[in-house]
């Protein structure tokens, strides 16, 4: 069976460093290096779920991700991207899916759990928050998805994706629907720690460097990152371990040699922040300058950007329209 990889993004703002290293490579990689399918996906309702009262955000963003995909290089020739909310057939599979899934059920997801906890959900649940698990299934199953690319905090949407196709398949006794497998990242890209060394790099706690950030602004950030605060005086011994710095020459640097070597200075005594800073830099420099520059190519032509939309989303509606006629089918509702 050919394998088919669905991934995605939340458009609630530009892409950074985090999801460069934890999933845009691996979707370039995926679309060069594996003879596979690979739809990518704009959540745009998705992102709808907890930004229902700002929808202009959601709006904007939606170029500004596809903008950044572009601009790493994803094919809109070999990679299939669209737009959630333009494909009728994902809330119609959705409602089919909830008659399959217990209230108590989605309250139990640890997922959900986590992020209704984040959000100060508690006492004013928004009921397609709740759902959107199931709504989640209904993107993957519609592509007939085999592979979903995802972090760990991913495996209870997958498990419950996983559940949902197990229980119609075995209540219409039929193989319609697909059981997906997550990929997981590698241990060192699962998560990249924002530049002042609190959790992730995430867009609410402004820690991030983004794709889009010019020369300037990626040099002032990394000027301010979080490295030891007891290594005051330049031959004072550092640490290592939780300085960001060194965390993001392991990932980024392509010299890996020299960043053991200069991890053995510091250690040591006698090399500076701003020494290893500056070459952070020029690393991440190296790495963002065509990025960069390919975006502010692409943010001249409005016009083909909406076209690589339109196309992508066409492509996809075909792909859901078909799932959803074998679910009917199997379900006994295609009257006539």
């Amino acid at each position: 069976m050919t394998s088919i990889y669905l991934t995605g993004d939340r458009p609630t703002g530009k892409l950074h460093l985090g999801h460069f290293v934890g999933s845009l490579q691996n979707r370039v990689n995926i679309q060069n290096e594996l003879a596979t399918t690979q739809y990518i996906m704009i959540a745009d309702q998705q992102a709808l779920t907890d930004n229902a009262d700002n929808p202009l955000k959601i709006q904007k963003s939606v170029i500004e991700v596809l903008l950044d995909y572009l601009a790493v290089g994803i094919n809109p020739e070999q990679s299939t991207i669209f737009v959630q909310s333009k494909i009728p057939q994902l809330p119609e599979l959705t409602l089919y899916y909830l008659n399959l899934v217990t209230v108590a059920r989605l309250y139990r997801n640890p997922t959900v759990k986590s992020e209704m906890k984040d959000k100060n959900f508690e006492t004013s649940l928004p009921a397609g928050f709740l759902m959107y698990p199931v709504s989640q299934a209904a993107d993957i199953t519609a592509f007939k998805a085999t592979h979903v690319p995802g972090g760990g905090d991913q495996l209870p949407m997958i498990e419950q994706t996983k559940e949902i196709v197990r229980t119609f398949n075995r209540i219409y006794q039929t193989d319609t629907l697909v059981e997906p497998e997550i990929v997981l990242p590698s241990k060192n890209r699962e998560r990249l720690k924002g530049i002042d060394g609190h959790g992730k790099m995430s867009k609410s706690l402004n820690n991030g460097i983004y794709l889009s950030d010019d020369e300037a602004t990626v040099k002032k950030k990394i000027m301010s990152m979080f490295t030891d605060p007891n290594h005051i005086h330049v031959n004072d011994p550092g640490q290592v371990e939780g300085n960001m710095v060194f965390e993001y020459l392991d990932i980024f640097a392509p010299d890996q040699q020299k960043v053991a070597d200069l991890k053995e200075h510091y250690q040591k005594g006698g090399l500076g922040d701003v020494k290893i800073k500056l070459y952070l830099n020029d690393v991440l420099q190296e790495l963002l300058t065509p990025i960069r520059q390919k975006r502010a190519q692409l943010e001249q032509d409005d016009a083909y950007l909406i076209e690589v939309l339109k196309k992508g989303s066409l492509h996809a509606q075909e792909q859901a329209e078909k799932t959803l006629d074998d679910v009917k089918k199997a379900m006994g509702i295609q009257y006539f």
